[in-house]
């Protein structure tokens, strides 16, 4: 193969890994692993799939179960009936309708640094934006 990141690699449902797992170009993996996957392609989770460890990626389509944090480069997408446990980060998400998903995301596509302040222009709301009232919550 002269171009890897082309290549599509396949582990079936009776694959069971414990370790660390790299590729390049594209995986669909249907069995099981305990440990990482980092890799700089596209990873396709199968129905049968099941992860215990985080995974980093460019892309990654889950359809099986993840427990561990998904962070990729480009896209997550995460099929109806799949289930995902841990923190996700992507600059793009799609999330079908089924899914069972419990953690925190982080969706950010322009990779827009976080603002500690407000922006001007925008205000507190009028209850709490009163002076007076911060220091009878600090005196409570």
């Amino acid at each position: 193969m002269s171009n890897t990141s082309s290549a599509k690699n396949v582990l079936t449902s009776d694959v069971e890994i414990k370790g660390n797992l790299k590729f390049s170009g594209e995986l669909t993996f249907e069995g099981k692993l305990e440990g990482e996957i980092a890799a700089e392609g596209t990873l396709n989770l199968g129905d049968s799939a099941v992860v215990n460890g985080n995974i980093n990626v460019n892309t990654v389509v889950v359809r099986g179960k993840i427990n561990g944090n998904v962070v990729a480069k480009e896209k997550i997408e995460i099929k109806s009936k799949a289930e995902v446990f841990g923190d996700i980060r992507a600059a793009k998400l799609v999330i079908e309708e089924g899914v069972t998903f419990v953690g925190k995301t982080e969706v950010n596509p322009n990779k827009v640094a976080p603002s500690s302040a407000p922006r001007a222009g925008s205000s507190a709301p009028p209850d709490l934006a009163k002076a007076g009232d911060s220091a009878k919550l600090r005196s409570i």
